[in-house]
């Protein structure tokens, strides 16, 4: 199968209008029916900070009714739904990364009706030792990281 990245053309302004319009666009283009079925929100969808229980918070400002709100949308349409995080303490755009968080993240994603995650490398040469990262990262820990995400 094959899908759609904001990253490429929008970047950073990526908001929940813009993916049920895509989400639209796949379908009355005719490309779900090409294999197109994947819808995926890159870097910027969340707040600069986790919540107090440690969640990872889809910026209310860009999803203003949530995560879920936006895969069921996407859901309707035939597509799946893909977010991305990173394997570091951040992202590359510096928002909050799953290091750490591994198995919190992923409930959360599954719990708004994600279907995929794309896990990025950012931060991980500067990760810190005070939020539990080995400083630098050899790159066999890239093996781990990227396990634990999938395992969770």
């Amino acid at each position: 199968p094959m899908g759609w990245n904001s990253w490429n053309t929008f970047r950073c302004d990526v908001n929940a209008e813009l993916i049920k319009n895509t989400a639209d666009a796949i379908v009355q283009l005719g490309l779900r029916d090409l294999g197109y079925r994947y819808v995926n929100i890159d870097d910027c969808w969340q707040t600069s900070e986790r919540d107090a229980q440690g969640h990872v918070v889809p910026d209310p400002s860009k999803f203003p009714q949530g995560m879920k709100d936006v895969a069921d949308y996407v859901h309707k349409k035939g597509l799946f739904l893909g977010i991305y995080t990173d394997a570091g303490n951040r992202t590359c755009a510096g928002y909050p990364g799953s290091w750490g968080h591994e198995q919190l993240d992923a409930q959360d994603y599954a719990s708004w009706g994600i279907d995929f995650v794309k896990e990025d490398w950012c931060y991980m040469e500067t990760c810190v030792v005070e939020e539990g990262c080995p400083v630098p990262v050899p790159h066999e820990t890239a093996y781990d990281a990227y396990r634990k995400m999938g395992e969770a």
